[in-house]
């Protein structure tokens, strides 16, 4: 996969943008490499639904922990708080479709604007809430 870069480790390819099902979603692929992950965010506008395609995946859902594998859809209600990350030594590749769709708007954003890039504005545009660090912060300070 070509596509952008959102931050070191993590691109991604918008499939199907919400501008092409006026609003109702969006898919966005993403190729995670070891150790990547999201920071502890919730979205306020959308559900998020990921499908591993390959690899496995840890997932925090709420103040729940745990891995999906290949072949696993898992569900992230909007207002809960979440991250994702890949907790192996082989790439992951994921498949989310958010409902409804524009959030994916924010990755282009981070991918284009260089050094540019206002976080907070960000955040507020696209009502995306930065909870804590990312999920696997501790396993990159520890290699």
């Amino acid at each position: 996969m070509s596509g952008l870069q959102s931050r070191p480790g993590e691109r991604f390819s918008i499939r199907i943008p919400a501008s092409a099902t006026n609003g109702s979603y969006s898919v966005t692929e993403i190729l995670s490499s070891p150790g990547d992950s999201t920071p502890v965010h919730l979205h306020e506008k959308e559900d998020e639904h990921i499908l591993v395609v390959e690899g496995t995946a840890r997932v925090l859902y709420g103040d729940k922990a745990f891995d999906a594998t290949t072949g696993t859809v898992v569900s992230l209600a909007r207002g809960i708080p979440h991250a994702w990350g890949n907790p192996t030594d082989t790439r992951l590749r994921l498949v989310i479709t958010a409902t409804p769709g524009g959030v994916e708007e924010a990755l282009r954003s981070i991918a284009t604007s260089g050094d540019q890039l206002n976080q907070v504005a960000l955040a507020d545009k696209y009502a995306v809430r930065l909870i804590g660090p990312p999920l696997l912060a501790s396993r990159n300070a520890s290699q």
